[in-house]
């Protein structure tokens, strides 16, 4: 009999375990147990460092402050999950090396990062930044690495060209970009040295500020890629990126302005800003089927400029870029240049190596220079370089750009070409 109350009693007690468990779940997604959850809990608020697994349910959410997805954690949003962050600087979400983001939205229910302020404007909150552990330019063959430009504390790069940080699909990240200073700021998404093992197809960016993406090396490939109205550029590659952007749409609408200095349709550097002209391993990268399209001669609020593009594609700092399928246009019958430039591959840290097919019209997108290729400093004449920069360029009568049927799921009105 007492043989019997004890195994009475101790079922009696898994039972009650067991209980208080699945309670728990209600208020943190499906734990792993014993591993940290970032839901608050008013299970409704994201905050703080995720060291194990953890999928939400889907519904609505605050960001309420930084999320760092620890070496070895992995989060899992499913489709249809909205999630507002609150203003500021320090709201975002970062992927550490050896961690995991699965946002895993749908064309009919798709991922939302978005601004958590009535009135949304860009800038309004940081972004999304995944670290990897592929390889990034440096002073070395292979293994350079580098520190994150919005949190110090986690580094990027590495020799593991297939590295993983999870997945992203039909993602939406809206008014981001959130600035420090000058040298420290968020882009919509951020790819620091994230490997081809990361799946990245069918993301919708919106009023960026600083870009709309940029690439800090590695090699990942990103498909199905809408940009509209990044404060600076569209798309952005520097440190060494090796990967392929296929199927991309940037369009800066009418009435936009910028607050940069030189917003562009691409920028590229081979280097990380310029300051390793001798590093291994500089960007070298495609880019297959762009649509860019300027529909505004609204100029920039910081410099006077009266194109709203310095250039559409600068490619510069010992970069190397082949462009096929590119269509450069403006929609709208405004007068006006568009660009200062359709291509340029000079700088005053070096030049850069680009091949492209395009098709731009000038009587629809006009530019002061079609090609750039010799450097020269208004002030001062002896640092001019001639044939600093390399450009192979071919002009196409019909050029398809960006196959914008594949992007009906953002809900974005595409204006006829």
């Amino acid at each position: 009999m007492k043989r019997l109350f004890l195994s009475m009693m101790a079922m009696a007690a898994m039972a009650t375990t067991l209980t208080l468990t699945s309670c728990g779940s209600d208020n943190d997604g499906d734990n792993i147990p014993g591993d940290s959850s970032i839901l608050a809990a008013d299970g409704k608020t994201l905050k703080g460092n995720l060291i194990g697994k953890q999928t939400l349910e889907a519904g609505d959410y605050v960001l309420g402050g930084t999320v760092i997805i620890e070496n070895g954690g992995e989060l899992t949003i499913p489709a249809g999950t909205t999630i507002k962050a609150a203003k500021g600087f320090s709201s975002y979400i970062l992927v550490a090396q050896g961690g995991k983001l699965y946002a895993n939205g749908t064309s009919a229910a798709p991922v939302t990062f978005t601004s958590g302020e009535t009135t949304p404007k860009s800038g309004d909150w940081g972004g999304i930044i995944l670290n990897g552990k592929a390889p990034i330019s440096g002073a070395n063959e292979s293994g350079n690495t580098a520190n994150a430009e919005v949190n110090n504390a986690y580094k990027y790069g590495g020799d593991n060209a297939s590295d993983n940080s999870g997945a992203l699909t039909y993602v939406n990240i809206f008014y981001a970009g959130a600035r420090n200073t000058a040298d420290i700021e968020h882009n919509g998404l951020t790819l620091n040295g994230v490997g081809n093992g990361t799946k990245v197809e069918n993301i919708y960016i919106l009023e960026s500020a600083d870009d709309a993406i940029e690439f800090f090396g590695g090699t990942v490939n990103v498909t199905n890629l809408l940009a509209v109205n990044p404060d600076d550029d569209m798309f952005d590659f520097t440190q060494g990126y090796t990967g392929t952007l296929k199927n991309c749409y940037g369009i800066w609408e009418e009435g936009y302005t910028s607050t940069e200095e030189d917003p562009r349709g691409i920028e590229a550097d081979g280097n990380l800003d310029g300051k390793g002209p001798e590093h291994k391993n500089q960007s070298n990268f495609i880019v297959d089927g762009m649509t860019i399209i300027n529909n505004t001669v609204g100029g920039n609020t910081t410099t006077g400029q009266k194109n709203a593009m310095d250039d559409v594609i600068k490619i510069r700092r010992g970069a190397t870029a082949t462009i096929k399928n590119a269509l450069v246009t403006s929609t709208l019958n405004l007068t006006g240049l568009k660009a200062k430039d359709l291509v340029d591959a000079t700088d005053s840290k070096g030049g850069g190596t680009v091949t492209i097919n395009v098709t731009c019209n000038p009587s629809s997108f006009s530019y002061s220079k079609k090609e750039r290729v010799d450097y020269e400093d208004s002030s001062d004449p002896g640092k001019n370089v001639e044939n600093q920069g390399s450009i192979t360029l071919t002009e196409e009568a019909s050029n398809t750009g960006a196959d914008t049927s594949v992007m009906g799921w953002t809900g974005y009105t595409f204006p006829a070409l």
